[in-house]
């Protein structure tokens, strides 16, 4: 029985590192600027984590072959060894640490870094179980908006104010989104209700939209395609249908877009 235990233990580090190095359900497609960062640290994660899993399960596999019961032996233990608790304790805080100020820094590197002049500005707006998207029209400017204009039974999801001519010419859509590609978007990000998380895997972006806040966060498509736009926090029962589509198009073709849904 040891010797079974051995090797399914061995097994089953063997097979972890296996499945690591060829990739199997792996992360999805990565087509943003930002994303080769966040995918180098997660990788570099991922390889200290495996490492010191696979050891553990080869010495585990090791341990209950190498101290199994022999004969009539009884069982027998040893006292804790405070120089090697304290060794192994220094070690672990200092990878653990050490990973954190390497993250931290990936993450100041994108979130703080200054958005381009001539990014697209895009307010998304979260509300169960829906995601709602508004550009600026011609002029440039977003209308003004009032909680009391809200009327989901007329489409007026972000309560835009009629009477303002700044926002006659905005233009809004829900659950699909359209960018330019290889061109910086500024996202808006805010929610009518509870707590939503605004996750973009193949830009490898995630942003809790959190009440009362206006949160920045950019990014800048690489490919165009059709790609799945996610709510990444639990926000209720109908979580599950909180999905938009995002379009990432050549700029002539997103031109294009936007003068077809002004026109709507």
């Amino acid at each position: 029985m040891a010797a079974l235990l051995m090797i399914f233990f061995f097994l089953v580090g063997g097979i972890t590192v296996a499945l690591f190095i060829g990739k199997v359900w792996w992360m999805p497609e990565l087509i943003s600027a930002h994303g080769a960062a966040v995918d180098h640290e997660l990788v570099l994660t991922l390889i200290i984590a495996g490492i010191a899993f696979f050891l553990a399960q080869i010495m585990l596999g090791y341990f209950i072959w190498r101290f199994r019961a022999k004969g009539n032996e009884r069982a027998a233990y040893w006292h804790e060894s405070r120089k090697l608790e304290i060794f192994w304790t220094v070690v672990t805080a200092i990878v653990f640490i050490g990973l954190a100020i390497r993250g931290n820094k990936v993450w100041a590197d994108y979130i703080l870094s200054d958005v381009s002049s001539n990014a697209l500005p895009i307010e998304v707006t979260a509300q169960q179980f829906a995601w709602n998207f508004r550009y600026a029209g011609p002029d440039g400017q977003f209308g003004r908006t009032s909680p009391s204009l809200i009327d989901d039974a007329t489409g007026n999801f972000l309560g835009i104010d009629p009477n303002d001519a700044a926002g006659k010419d905005d233009i809004t859509t829900q659950n699909i989104i359209a960018v330019p590609v290889n061109r910086p978007v500024l996202i808006i990000l805010r929610t009518k209700d509870v707590t939503h998380s605004f996750f973009i895997p193949v830009m490898r972006l995630k942003q809790d939209a959190v009440p009362g806040m206006a949160i920045r966060v950019h990014f800048t498509a690489e490919k165009t395609g059709e790609y799945e736009v996610a709510c990444a926090e639990l926000c209720g029962m109908q979580h599950y249908k909180m999905r938009a589509r995002l379009l990432v198009m050549q700029e002539a073709e997103f031109e294009t877009w936007l003068k077809q849904r002004a026109g709507q």
